[in-house]
């Protein structure tokens, strides 16, 4: 089932919300059980046959975990191979459903044999419950959490509104949250404060998203398809991929923290406009924080982080990004990915030590150095992007050879009136003109450059929210919005505006990016 889809809106979110409430009033217990059900349904909407395997996976991890803690109160010397067995066991079943056949072909590829590939369905979200459940264990084995209930062992993994693309939640900031009484009792507040960043995420994804979509479709398909694209075909599909997928993955993130505010539940922020990052360190402060969270918590710094001198800290950054990269995706387009950002990183951390250690050190930033770190590090993304949309590495490098100008500069014919004497000089300059595309070609650019600085140029979700603790991180005086948010008419009316704009765009429910990992 997808948020933004007519069933979910109408059907599924009213009746859960309804009798959780209804039920918290009598049994908080009851209660709970009632959303971890709902939430299983709402998993089982998609394919009924993978809730066994959500199930199994709970049920195999609530008993690693139990384990561990049984361990911890009695002193035991075995936690170390409970850990690993528990972890080798979900790593076993990701790599299964996301890896097998990409080990085939690869293998197929380089030894020039034909194992058959596997007829395997990717379990929707499975990358996402994998990670939550090994943040868990690994925090059970260190003693920074424990969990005796099913129930709400349950309610923290299948939890709806974070259970298929995230956020990765640990279990010390969910379960706090469901222990507390008032968490049951409907709260106005909270009603009008989920269904406003909820509504705002739904006009993200339905319209903005949505929108700008056929135009990078169009261009990355032709990419694929070893069709040439010229200089600004290649940047103007680029773009408009930079724009949807920025659109698509906030939008999810604002509708998850909105539903989840609505049941009284605050979850974590997990994108916090990237685009406006002035360094590639920046950007994975914002991008999918959670997720960037994990990598570090749980194996950045398990390698050994920057304890073990700087050549050590530059290999793991490298390997970090790497398999952040295959986490994404069972393609090497997705390890080129996180290659690329993993040596982005790497030039990123020297950078900084080479200026905070020579005579540079006592020039404080100014404006210029910000925009031009803002400019390299929106240009390094970009480039990235091409690898993590392009389905084929021969799509990609196609899609680049245009980006550098290798496959021509052409515009269409009907720009000429607009463009007079300087056609001339365009031509003069290499610039062909073709006849007809006019209209997509100016649909493309408008709605990237419209999108774009919709991004770069607006306060986020949380800056507008900023004073109604709109994630656990977020602090209103890292904010400077001029703009906020506030229960009052004026509000209210922009608010419904936005919200008939994003329901009246749902003529057929569209898939977020990122289900797909």
């Amino acid at each position: 089932m997808l948020f933004n889809s007519y069933p979910f809106l109408l059907i599924y979110l009213p009746l859960v919300a309804l009798l959780f409430f209804a039920l918290g009033k009598h049994s908080p217990r009851l209660a709970a059980s009632w959303l971890g059900a709902a939430s299983l349904f709402f998993y089982g909407y998609w394919n009924v046959a993978y809730v066994g395997l959500l199930l199994l996976s709970i049920l195999f991890n609530y008993g690693v975990g139990y384990a561990l803690t049984r361990q911890h109160e009695r002193g035991g010397h075995s936690k170390n191979l409970i850990l690993t067995v528990g972890i080798g066991a979900d790593l076993a079943l990701l790599g299964y459903y996301k890896y097998a056949n990409f080990f085939l072909d690869t293998v197929n590829h380089l030894l020039s044999t034909h194992w058959p590939l596997q007829e395997i369905l990717l379990p929707l979200g499975i990358s996402f419950f994998t990670f939550t459940q090994i943040a868990f264990l690994v925090d059970v084995w260190s003693g920074k959490a424990r969990e005796y209930s099913f129930i709400h062992y349950l309610l923290f993994v299948t939890y709806f509104p974070h259970l298929i693309a995230g956020p990765v939640l640990h279990h010390k900031e969910m379960m706090p949250q469901f222990a507390r009484p008032e968490t049951y009792r409907l709260s106005v507040d909270n009603v009008t404060i989920g269904l406003a960043i909820f509504s705002l995420g739904l006009f993200k994804k339905a319209v903005l998203a949505d929108g700008v979509a056929p135009y990078a479709n169009a261009a990355f398909l032709l990419a694929n398809s070893d069709q040439k694209l010229d200089f600004f075909a290649a940047w103007g599909g680029a773009l408009a991929y930079t724009a949807q997928l920025y659109f698509d993955f906030s939008g999810y993130s604002d509708m998850a923290i909105g539903l989840s505010r609505i049941f009284g539940i605050v979850l974590p922020l997990n994108f916090n406009s990237p685009y406006k990052a002035t360094s590639i360190s920046d950007f994975w402060r914002r991008w999918h924080m959670t997720l960037s969270r994990f990598l570090r918590d749980y194996l950045y710094i398990a390698l050994g982080g920057s304890r073990k001198g700087p050549f050590r800290r530059q290999a793991n950054l490298m390997a970090t990004m790497l398999l952040g990269g295959l986490w994404h995706g069972a393609s090497w387009n997705f390890v080129l990915w996180g290659g690329l950002h993993g040596v982005y990183l790497v030039i990123n951390h020297a950078w900084r030590a080479l200026r905070e250690s020579g005579p540079a050190r006592a020039i404080a930033v100014g404006r210029i150095e910000r925009l031009a770190g803002w400019g390299l590090t929106f240009f390094a993304v970009v480039v990235a992007w091409v690898f993590f949309r392009a389905t084929t590495l021969g799509g990609a490098l196609n899609m680049l050879q245009g980006m550098l100008g290798m496959q021509g500069f052409s515009l269409p014919l009907a720009f000429l009136p607009v463009l007079g004497g300087a056609a001339d000089s365009l031509r003069a300059w290499g610039v062909e003109f073709y006849l007809g595309g006019g209209s997509r070609f100016a649909a493309t650019w408008i709605w990237s450059v419209a999108l774009l600085s919709i991004a770069l140029f607006l306060p986020n979700t949380q800056e507008l929210m900023r004073l109604h603790r709109p994630g656990l991180d977020f602090y209103p005086a890292s904010s400077e919005s001029r703009l906020e948010w506030k229960p009052n008419a004026a509000w209210a009316w922009m608010m419904a505006g936005i919200a008939a704009a994003g329901v009246l765009s749902l003529s057929q429910a569209t898939e977020f990016l990122y289900y797909q990992f």
